[in-house]
């Protein structure tokens, strides 16, 4: 748990750390952090203190009494020019309109108090009221202990708001700032749809002073919890602004659920060597050629740009899944693209978590499909492989949205069926499909090896008897 803050850090808010000159983003003031990725912002009407609906004044040195608390405050108010740790705006950011939450370190560390809990709650009832994204601009050490359990139980109610905001269909997007921790993290930072880091930026729910001795500090920073698959990038400062303007340009285009009949994603042109396998076996040949076309290839051709999630926010990352939003001929299409390799437990949880944003944004997702089937060594039982497929295929049955699949390459069994569209599924020449890939079919049969291309086309795995099986909708055709 973390709490603080101001004592034990100094009553600047200071904390060991890069030199500010290193990470000028995260050393930044509240509206210069707001300033440094908007065109323009304005500040909201700040809730009068005590919060809604009883206005009632704050008790001396706070709800707990804590001797001195007044004081505190009084000083990082001269320190700051600020009356709160928290600076609520509407921002313009590459001309979409924003409600920006931006924190200020250096009030009493960024701790979030009752009054904190008030500005934030009031901007995301604005969020709801306009319909509008919510970026967060964190920089906080956790909750404020002077306040006490007071301060601790804002966390249920930022987490109600984001929670609300979240089944309104409204995209949240966080930058982690240098520290991002305790309640922070665990709720703003989190809890947000796609979430951002400054390099070097502290990022954990435990803070400095209250983690173990011996904690290797890589798990604490913005690097490590990206390895970890917690968070979908580490941004330099100086692509911050860039980044956030296409990333909401991404996710705030006109959703069209509940507006009538979605036009899905467009089927992608194949890209490999035309014309159909005369065999099972050689169909499985082209799809197991190194130089085929592969994931890459095709979200280079379909996409005029694109941004990646990264992640399954479970603890892992499978580089062999890559997920995102892109645009095409000027509209947003969401992505879920394996890579030739068997995917891990992390890269179909990372699929699923892309299909249901994607789902609740109102945006038709491309699902590209190669891969020769989902990792089966001990390692992914124990990170719940067959959870983690189970998810996806959940995630897919109950998208509102239309899903466009391709089968790309090599169609390995339930790894590769779990990001198939049902009945929106084709397939390129260079392809198949199988329900067990050819060898081990002659191995579980026990057949003699020089079956393998007997049993390869009794199983009917080409894209044309694909096609006759009624499996897949067509054979896409070629650029």
């Amino acid at each position: 748990m973390s709490s603080v803050r101001d004592e034990g850090r100094g009553e600047a808010g200071d904390r060991a750390g890069p030199p500010a000159e290193a990470m000028p983003c995260a050393r930044l003031t509240a509206r210069q952090a707001i300033a440094a990725v908007s065109e323009t912002y304005t500040e909201l009407t700040v809730p009068e203190e005590g919060g809604a609906p009883a206005a009632a004044p704050l008790a001396p040195d706070g709800p707990l009494g804590w001797r001195g608390y007044d004081d505190m405050r009084a000083r990082a108010h001269a320190r700051t020019g600020e009356h709160e740790s928290v600076v609520t705006a509407l921002a313009t950011m590459g001309g979409t309109e924003t409600v920006v939450l931006s924190f200020e370190f250096r009030y009493l560390g960024g701790s979030l108090g009752e009054r904190t809990g008030d500005r934030l709650e009031a901007a995301y009832r604005l969020v709801r009221e306009r319909g509008l994204p919510v970026v967060s601009l964190i920089a906080t050490g956790g909750s404020r202990m002077q306040e006490g359990m007071r301060a601790l139980t804002q966390l249920q109610r930022v987490a109600a708001q984001s929670a609300h905001t979240r089944a309104a269909g409204l995209p949240q997007i966080a930058v982690l700032r240098d520290p991002t921790t305790g309640g922070g993290w665990a709720t703003l930072g989190a809890a947000a749809d796609v979430i951002l880091a400054l390099p070097g930026a502290q990022v954990g729910f435990a803070g400095s002073r209250v983690r173990p001795a011996d904690a290797d500090p890589y798990a604490y920073s913005a690097e490590g919890q990206l390895a970890s698959g917690h968070i979908d990038a580490v941004v330099p400062p100086d692509r911050l602004r860039a980044t956030l303007q296409h990333w909401l340009q991404l996710l705030c285009g006109p959703g069209e659920l509940g507006g009538g009949t979605m036009e899905p994603a467009p089927l992608p042109y194949a890209l490999g060597v035309p014309g159909l396998p005369e065999t099972g076996w050689g169909a499985v040949a082209r799809a197991r050629e190194p130089r085929r076309p592969r994931a890459e290839a095709y979200l280079r051709a379909y996409f005029d740009d694109r941004e990646e999630l990264s992640g399954d926010r479970c603890g892992g990352v499978d580089p062999g899944m890559r997920c995102g939003f892109g645009r095409r001929d000027g509209r947003t299409i969401a992505f879920a693209a394996q890579c030739g390799t068997a995917t891990r437990p992390a890269g179909f949880r990372t699929a699923a978590r892309l299909i249901r944003l994607a789902d609740r944004f109102g945006i038709p997702v491309l699902t590209l499909i190669d891969t020769p089937g989902a990792a089966n060594d001990a390692a992914a039982e124990r990170a719940g492989a067959g959870a983690a497929i189970a998810d996806t295929f959940a995630a897919l049955a109950t998208a509102r949205v239309p899903v466009t699949s391709l089968l790309i390459g090599e169609g390995g069994s339930g790894g590769a069926l779990a990001l198939a569209a049902p009945d929106r599924l084709w397939a390129t020449p260079d392809s198949y499909f199988s329900v067990i890939a050819p060898e081990l079919a002659v191995a579980i049969l026990k057949r003699d090896r020089e079956q393998l291309h007997d049993t390869a086309d009794q199983l009917r795995i080409r894209p044309q008897d694909l096609l006759d099986l009624g499996v897949i909708r067509g054979i896409a055709p070629p650029a």
